[in-house]
């Protein structure tokens, strides 16, 4: 299942990312602040994830990529300046979430974004203009040095 969300009201800050020199400068400003953003939805699906073998449970990532299977069923959308991706490469995580006729569902990744939507759509808010103040001193203390 694949969850877009969109968060309006950060233009400034989007201005503020275009005035960076590089587009891939601005994806690394971007990716640093959604994966510190989405931490704490990794831990908690970590943590409520069923156990049997603790398979499941160290196969939960934040990342920009899917894996091949994953990127096949994912519907071609445009893409964004970056996108960033929580969940698992384990193919028992499906049955595992959704159920089976045979098994029941036992959901931790919709339950723990259901937990920590606001505080990681809150933290990107947060987050996003100290990283781009930060990466423009770096980049101006550099372009100083002649670098």
């Amino acid at each position: 299942m694949k969850v877009t969300v969109k968060v309006e009201g950060l233009r400034d800050l989007d201005a503020a990312l275009s005035e960076l020199p590089k587009i891939t400068t601005a994806k690394a400003v971007v990716r640093r602040v959604l994966k510190k953003a989405a931490e704490p939805l990794r831990a908690l699906a970590e943590q409520t994830a069923p156990r049997l073998t603790g398979a499941l449970k160290i196969s939960i990532v934040i990342g920009t990529k899917l894996t091949r299977r994953q990127a096949r069923m994912a519907r071609k959308e445009p893409k964004s300046l970056t996108e960033m991706f929580i969940g698992t490469s384990n193919p028992a995580a499906v049955p595992q979430e959704f159920g089976t006729h045979d098994q029941k569902a036992q959901p931790f990744m919709r339950p723990a974004w259901q937990a920590t939507k606001d505080q990681v759509l809150t933290n990107i808010g947060n987050e996003l203009g100290p990283e781009i103040e930060k990466t423009a001193a770096r980049l101006a203390k550099k372009a100083a040095r002649g670098g």
